[in-house]
């Protein structure tokens, strides 16, 4: 065995190419999280195969070359940019002399100097506990001995690897109830929320795309910003204030990357349920990344991972101020914004995206029940001109229970009215082309107070 390093993290990085040479995109991308999670590369190798060495994953040849380089530039780690099996992992750090650590490793370790929440930091140490106990599966051999020994001490008794993997089961099970706890609190805030239906917004896409940058020069927020990977860990909301007056709930969420650890897919699953439950996703993109068709795949597979792929997106191209690109929005085939070019950095088409949010969330209908008094007779005509009543019941006071069909903002302006109460929301039902806004119901939202939105996180 040997030493683990605690400090002085010089790294060689390795990074091969299956089928094809290394893409130099990838090993850039490699370089940056291993500088996010505080290492100084001082060596890159790379090369092809076509499949992995079941032994070193790299070949024994390719693997001796790492030891020298790693001797040669005085290395204390080695970081491989694939996932390895546990044995291959053992074999390498057997080999090199130097701690191992491949890809999803490191992203555990990033996530784990980021997560600044209680239940960011629960998630975290779950993924890791979860990651290290594959690693004691014929990972850690020396272990396999007894605890006891000596007079009266001999006999059967418990392995050190029996103990450890008890000990982490019993952490893994304490953790599980512990998140499971915080989900529990944060599903009741969350229908507390929904009891009066205010729209919701969360911020998606590539890591160090600028959702961070955005979420700033949206809401005006001290968020956390940073030109390195996974620079925000925990999902931070503020409200957002539309044109037309409209408050909406706007949260920026952690970024995506290729070849997300599922584990942590897993383990942020209740985190990412902003995204998930959100009413309209601003698919943050860098405009100026070469790779962008790529990433915008990758975060959509995330998204069908984690059961958003279904929810509306704006697709926000940013960073325009890197290329000679003026700002816009542009519609799809049924007249609704799409897509829009800006720069979060320097503030430009801001306002165009504020107001393609605000189109978009018109056009966002749910179902929901209202409650009317006996006196809103008025009110019920019009909703009946509009076409949005699905059903009726009649109550013993004289009012009535109207199932309705409506846009977010007007199922908002008509929470506030007097005699009137949101007795049931639904999910989103559709989002339909054309007015964005019912003649016949207009009149509803000049009577439109904004809630004050929990400022939380």
């Amino acid at each position: 065995m040997f030493e683990r390093p605690r400090a002085g993290e010089r790294a060689v990085l390795v990074r091969l190419g299956l089928g094809a040479a290394a893409d130099p995109e990838d090993i850039e991308e490699f370089t940056a999280l291993a500088c996010s999670a505080g290492a100084q590369p001082v060596a890159t190798i790379t090369g092809r195969r076509e499949r992995p060495d079941p032994r070193y994953f790299v070949g024994s040849g390719k693997a001796d070359e790492i030891r020298v380089s790693a001797v040669e530039q005085s290395a204390d780690l080695i970081l491989v940019d694939h996932a390895l099996s546990p044995s291959q992992e053992r074999n390498l750090e057997k080999l090199t002399g130097r701690r191992v650590l491949d890809r999803n490793g490191l992203i555990l370790d990033i996530f784990a100097q980021r997560a600044r929440s209680h239940e960011g930091k629960l998630q975290v140490e779950l993924a890791q506990l979860k990651h290290i106990a594959s690693r004691l599966v014929r990972g850690w051999t020396h272990l396999e001995r007894q605890r006891g020994g000596g007079i009266g001490l001999r006999g059967p008794g418990e392995t050190q690897l029996e103990t450890d993997r008890r000990l982490l089961g019993k952490r893994v099970r304490l953790l599980t109830q512990r998140l499971a706890k915080l989900q529990v609190q944060r599903e009741t805030g969350r229908r507390a929320r929904a009891e009066i239906p205010v729209p919701s917004v969360a911020l998606v896409g590539y890591t160090n795309a600028g959702k961070s940058t955005l979420f700033r020069a949206l809401t005006g927020a001290e968020a956390y910003v940073a030109d390195q990977l996974f620079a925000t860990l925990d999902p931070l909301v503020r409200r957002l204030k539309l044109p037309g007056g409209t408050e909406v709930v706007l949260a920026d969420t952690v970024g995506f990357i290729r070849e997300l650890p599922h584990e942590l897919v897993a383990a942020f699953r209740s985190t990412l349920t902003e995204a998930r439950e959100a009413t309209l996703l601003l698919h943050v993109i860098d405009a100026s990344d070469p790779r962008r068709d790529e990433h915008i795949g990758q975060v959509n597979a995330v998204l069908d991972e984690i059961g958003a792929g279904d929810i509306p997106q704006i697709r926000v191209y940013n960073k325009i101020d890197r290329l000679e690109v003026q700002p816009r929005v542009e519609r799809d085939a049924d007249d609704v914004p799409a897509r829009a070019w800006i720069s979060a950095a320097h503030g430009a088409g801001l306002e165009l995206l504020r107001e393609a949010i605000a189109e978009r969330l018109a056009r966002s209908v749910r179902g929901a029940t209202l409650r009317l008094a006996a006196g809103q007779g008025a009110l019920r005509s019009r909703l009946y001109a509009a076409g949005t009543v699905r059903a009726e019941r009649a109550l013993d006071d004289g009012g009535c229970d109207l199932d309705v069909q409506l846009p977010e903002v007007e199922l908002l302006a008509l929470a506030q009215a007097p005699g009137v109460r949101v007795a049931a929301v639904a999910a989103v039902a559709a989002v339909a082309a054309g007015p964005a806004i019912p003649a016949a119901v207009d009149g509803l939202l000049e009577s439109h107070v904004p809630l004050a939105v929990a400022d939380t996180r």
